[in-house]
């Protein structure tokens, strides 16, 4: 039986509010193997029973079911399509029509006209109050409505009221980006909430990313200096008229309670300020003030339609506890960020007062100094009488534990629940192991990802800093799109570091870019500069290729490729003899082979910034070539090879030794192909043999340890491998794990053995970067590897790395053309050991099955496998198998 599982559009089931027709996919389900889609049929229509056709394709003779581009449509703004697709698949089979999948446009070249209105002056740009903004409008009698839709976006942070409800489940929007080029805003679909006759909308605005006190600086106002709403309100009548609401000058503003808020330090609200039923008709908003109008460029403005900041989960405390210093602490039991929604019965002008951290020191009371400037603080003040629910609105907080300072009666559990915020992407990784101490890794890894992936792919979640680091986003990517689906997430990012790039090229440290221009008091960056670190800047050419590798996404390569072509460029110029680095430059960051006192680790720079700029060299190239720039792929394959010659010639004595005699220098030389083949195992050797040097630790940093167990897995050391991965002593990945990390640390040794700390200065306990091991439990461990030459997983590769005395490991990836499982186990036989693997191919791909350290093979059903020596490969189609053999 074949059918259409589900179609999605630009990646997502539903999307609301987008600027142009979004590509389309579709996952194949059958009941047969080695099913081929070899044509399908498109239709859309503005009505959810395609009563109307509006574009139908045809029969169109393709296996394409991911990435399907409709041009042929002419979109209207404010308007609700549908999408349904049908397919035949090569045994003759034909499906029904798909459940349609639909969305909703934005306003498209429509001009915007509203106008941004705030009820903050000039005289407020030092004030982290939040305002209320509110409009009653009445609807005409004469008509039903048809379909009412919302477009809105602020300067701050916004919260949307209609008739007293809250618009939508979005958090923290509109989110942070380059405000001044690239400015989001979001569609809602309010045709079932209004109601007849008089309706009221109203908005809170916070400071925000936008206005509010941002950086380890600690500087304020960096894009303006008064928050502002806009938005524009589409009603459409069965008779076929029109009504459009929008901000304007008669709209009127006030105070809310909220008195204080900044995403560092949280909120205070007093609750005896509430204004009962202000988001309602029938309020007096007399007393309210006059808006004035916000002079702001429209033509950033651009549609969000997924991937917004939501509400994810709620987790109840695991215990309350009293520290020896006799301070109340709630313990969630896992690092998180987002906040705390807490009840209270009290009196007007109780107080509640709550500090979050992350974590209790050597003797077991609160530990704040890790936050810096942050107060990371929530005080609520009650009106008194019924009970009272409150949970802060305009920011978040970072952490495990909430020290509870006051509050009114007794803290009993039930009274608090934290809520878990991130932006809003589907889970599509899956790791469980023999190994306990490897399952509580890969949750450390997917909650770093929890606690940073707020819009922007932040540092650390809890201290003054929460910045778009791109180093950490770079050398994170690949693992976080095995995780989570993160390409819509990705390519909002990279669109403002596009932005944010230098007109020669350079790509700043952070994005959004909030260092430059605020720097004078930072030594390192006042100095040498905020932009063109290797590494960090090697973004703008590794992300977007790693959404195509991950998605087949062609889309992010072409609105990437000048960015991706700027930064190789910058770097040519930049270079002497094609050897590169420039100003200041980060290296192997915080590598345990620095000199004392220093975050900079031993490998050279010189040899750090030539080996990036190689790779993204190379990366571009591929990427000229996939999008069929024919003329650019010559020409930057032929300077990859160039630059890889002169590297070779630099860094590599004739005899074959690697000058820089440190870990990392290696993994790069390996990884990044940048070793003579003669020279190959040699390099492999001395890796191996700096690593017995520290007793099979490592002691990389931010650039060398991403890709240590893939230097040593490709080239014949699956051992020392495995053995590097579970060390469970210092420094390592599962010390962390034996000290009770829920997330993955910022230091090997944030917290050392004896509890005390690595430093106050920069030691967050939620900071993804080496998480990115991730990226090997996936495509080693489990052997779920992307083809290049056909991306997206149009090819699998599954090719497990099994070791390490791990009995089984079961692991899938939800690709997008569907899931793909990789169960293996090993179990001791008369004979040996005998491993069974069992695979699940998705429909509409194929797939290579490659085994290696084989002995003898048992049964292979319905596969045909070449052999030589002790490996083995066999292709395949979608479906499920199974492989047994003896182990050599």
């Amino acid at each position: 039986m074949l059918s259409v599982k589900k179609v999605t559009l630009d990646y997502e089931l539903s999307l609301s509010g987008i600027d142009g027709f979004p590509v389309i996919g579709w996952e194949i389900e059958s009941n047969q193997r080695n099913v081929k889609q070899v044509c399908y049929q498109l239709q859309v229509s503005d009505d959810k029973y395609f009563d109307a056709v509006l574009f139908d394709s045809g029969v169109i003779s393709s296996d394409a079911s991911v990435n399907v581009n409709i041009n042929e449509i002419l979109l209207h703004p404010s308007t609700r399509y549908f999408v349904r697709v049908k397919i035949k698949d090569n045994h003759g089979e034909e499906s029904l029509w798909s459940t349609a999948a639909g969305f909703i446009t934005g306003l498209l070249d429509t001009p915007w006209s509203g106008d941004f209105i705030s009820a903050e002056t000039l005289a407020d740009k030092d004030n982290s109050k939040v305002t209320l903004l509110r409009k009653t409008f009445s609807l005409n009698n004469d008509s039903a409505v048809a379909s009412a839709y919302l477009h809105v976006s602020a300067l701050g942070v916004y919260q949307f009221y209609l008739n007293g409800g809250k618009v939508g489940n979005d958090e923290l929007t509109p989110g942070w980006t380059s405000y001044h080029n690239h400015l989001l805003y979001q569609t809602y679909d309010l045709s079932e909430q209004l109601k007849p006759g008089e309706n009221a909308i109203g908005a809170e605005l916070g400071a925000g990313w936008y206005k509010g006190d941002m950086g380890f600086t600690r500087d304020r106002n960096y894009y303006g200096e008064q928050t502002a709403l806009i938005c524009q309100l589409v009603i459409h009548y069965e008779d076929g008229t029109r009504q459009i609401v929008v901000t304007d000058n008669s709209w009127r503003g006030d105070d809310s309670p909220i008195l204080f808020s900044e995403i560092y330090d949280g909120e205070i609200c007093d609750a005896s300020f509430e204004q009962e039923g202000w988001n309602k008709t029938g309020f007096d908003d007399a007393h309210w003030r006059p808006v004035s109008l916000v002079s702001y460029d429209k033509k950033v403005l651009t549609a969000q339609g997924a991937c917004k900041v939501k509400k994810i989960a709620t987790l109840e405390p695991t215990s309350i506890i009293t520290t020896p210093q006799g301070d109340t602490v709630i313990d969630f039991g896992q690092n998180l960020s987002g906040w705390v929604e807490f009840k209270v019965n009290g009196n007007w002008g109780d107080k509640v007062i709550l500090r979050h951290f992350e974590t209790l020191d050597a003797q077991g009371n609160v530990y704040l100094d890790n936050l810096r400037s942050a107060k990371q603080r929530v005080e609520y003040v009650l009106k008194g009488g019924a009970t009272e629910v409150y949970h802060p609105r305009f920011t978040w907080q970072g952490f495990r534990y909430v020290k509870v300072e006051s509050y009114p009666g007794n803290v009993s559990p039930e009274n608090f629940k934290a809520v878990v915020l991130h932006s809003d992407m589907a889970q599509t990784g899956q790791f469980n192991c023999s190994n306990e101490d490897l399952n509580q890794l890969h949750h450390n890894i997917l909650w770093g990802l929890k606690g940073n992936f707020i819009d922007v792919p932040t540092d650390c979640p809890q201290r003054d800093e929460r910045l778009g680091w791109t180093g950490d986003a770079q050398i994170f990517c690949r693992t976080a799109s095995y995780l989570m689906h993160t390409r819509n997430f990705f390519a909002k990012w990279l669109r403002d570091l596009q932005h944010d790039q230098t007109p020669e090229g350079g790509v700043p440290h952070v994005i959004p870019d909030i260092l430059t221009g605020h720097c004078a008091n930072d030594i390192n960056l006042a100095e040498g500069g905020t932009h063109s670190a290797a590494a960090w800047a090697d973004a703008a050419v590794i992300n977007p290729w790693t959404m195509y590798l991950m998605y087949g996404d062609t889309r992010v390569l072409e609105n990437q490729y000048q960015s991706m072509k700027g930064w190789v460029d910058f770097m040519l110029t930049h270079s002497e003899n094609l050897i590169w680095r420039y100003k200041l430059q980060f290296g192997d960051w915080v590598a345990l082979d620095a000199k004392e006192g220093s975050y900079f680790g031993a490998t050279p720079t010189d040899l750090v910034c030539t080996a990036y700029f190689a790779y993204s060299t190379q990366l571009f190239s591929q990427a000229a070539k996939a999008l069929n720039r024919t003329e650019d792929f010559e020409r930057y394959s032929a300077l990859h090879q160039q630059i890889v010659q002169r590297f070779q010639d630099e860094f590599f004595t004739p005899s074959g030794r690697l000058a820089a005699r440190t870990q990392t220098a290696h993994i790069l030389a390996l990884y990044f192909n940048l070793v003579p083949e003669s020279f190959r195992e040699r390099t492999v050797n001395t890796l191996v043999e700096l690593l017995r040097e520290h007793d099979g630790h490592l002691v990389t940093g931010f650039v060398g340890t991403p890709y240590f167990c893939h230097a040593l897995s490709q080239n014949g050391r699956e051992k020392e491998a495995w053995e590097l991965l579970l060390k469970d002593d210092f420094p390592s990945w599962l010390y962390q794990v034996k000290a009770g990390a829920t997330t993955i640390w910022e230091h090997w040794d944030g917290m050392k053995p004896d509890g005390s700390m690595w430093s106050a200065d920069m030691n967050s306990f939620n900071h993804y970067a080496y998480g990115a091991v991730g990226e090997w439990l996936y495509r080693s461990v489990a052997g779920i590897e992307a083809d290049a030459d056909e991306p997206g997983f149009k090819h699998v590769i599954i090719a497990p790395t099994i070791g390490g005395n791990v009995s089984w490991v079961d692991a899938a990836y939800d690709s997008v053309y569907g899931e793909i499982k990789v169960r293996w186990q090993v179990r001791q036989s008369s004979a040996g050991d005998i491993v069974t693997l069992d695979v699940k191919v998705p429909h509409n791909t194929h797939a290579t099955l490659k085994l290696s350290g084989i002995g003898e093979l048992l049964s292979a059903r319905d596969m045909t496998f070449k052999l030589q020596k002790n490996s083995g490969f066999a292709e395949v189609g979608s479906g499920d198998y199974k492989v047994e053999y003896l182990r050599a």
